[in-house]
């Protein structure tokens, strides 16, 4: 990986009425399609979770295995596959879809039924349990395992990110997400790359997964979440998706490039700031665009707003 422009550690301050009450350190990177890091604040190698910012790559055992073609899926299933969503009605009845289509009970879905909920359904990685499911149900792999590191389907998504990064699949360390399926511990230029890969246009597979993100963006989160808002306002030129403990993915669609982004405490505030702070800085957003989310996601109220510091080096 090339080392790329490096600057400090951003920081976001929350100010009340001005007064510095809290910071959060973060760092980010961005990378191109090649693997190169381009420009970091702080380290590209810091290591972490990609979390749920990893699905429109698990999303990939969906495009490569004619399984949306067996079973008629369409880019809304395509986009609740890769999301992260509220478990309202159209989002669960989307998921649903896809099992129904497939031909699989509902009770194969092993997320977990959240609380005050009736069905895991719900749950916000449903699409992604669904979408496993369909491919276990396309090439035959049992049901009741998937959730298992070394099941075939999980061996499959584990096989497309380790040939994305040109890595030995036997190099990744895994870890059970909070809904039962694997997720992968790994560096910040790691994500960015993986980014930048799905937004180049490069593969047939991959462009699909970012046309169904962009074209859907409601499933992809819901109403008022700032991945659903930036893929909105930005009509097809970001594909973004969040991760859970402040990672934040996005990847400019057509250009080769990505921003991966981790807060040190686990701030989701704090993310969604220096995204809108980075993606004006380098020109990936109009100052229009960057107003609206400023006013949604760094204005908290009455008296305290989000402020960051730091830039981002750019040659």
């Amino acid at each position: 990986m090339t080392r790329g422009k490096r600057t400090a550690e951003l920081k976001v301050h929350l100010l009340r009425e001005g007064i510095v009450e809290s910071t959060h350190l973060v760092q980010a990177v961005v990378s191109d399609d090649r693997g190169r890091t381009l420009t970091t604040a702080g380290s590209p190698e810091t290591a972490c979770f990609i979390r749920s910012a990893l699905k429109p790559l698990q999303a990939l055992a969906v495009t490569t295995t004619g399984t949306l073609e067996r079973f008629g899926l369409t880019d809304r299933d395509l986009a609740i596959i890769c999301s992260s969503h509220q478990g309202n009605v159209e989002q669960a009845r989307q998921a649903f879809n896809i099992l129904w289509r497939c031909d699989i009970d509902p009770s194969a879905l092993q997320c977990p039924t959240p609380a005050g909920k009736a069905s895991p359904l719900q749950y916000n990685c449903s699409g992604k349990h669904a979408g496993m499911l369909a491919v276990c149900q396309q090439r035959n792999f049992p049901l009741s395992s998937y959730l298992q590191r070394n099941h075939p389907v999980q061996q499959l998504i584990l096989g497309k990110v380790a040939e994305l990064l040109r890595m030995p699949p036997d190099e990744f360390i895994s870890a059970h997400d909070d809904c039962g399926a694997p997720t992968y511990y790994m560096q910040l230029g790691q994500m960015a790359t993986l980014y930048a890969q799905l937004a180049s246009g490069n593969s047939l597979d991959m462009e699909r997964i970012v046309r169904a993100m962009t074209h859907h963006p409601a499933m992809v989160a819901g109403e008022g979440q700032f991945d659903t808002e930036l893929m909105r306002l930005a009509e097809g030129e970001l594909v973004s998706k969040a991760g859970a403990e402040g990672i934040q993915c996005i990847g400019r669609v057509g250009e080769g490039l990505g921003l991966a982004i981790k807060v040190a405490d686990g701030a989701k505030r704090a993310k969604y700031a220096v995204a809108i702070h980075l993606l004006k800085q380098m020109g990936w957003i109009t100052p229009a665009i960057a107003e609206v989310l400023t006013e949604t996601y760094m204005t908290l109220g009455k008296f305290n707003r989000l402020e960051v510091v730091g830039e981002l080096s750019m040659a």
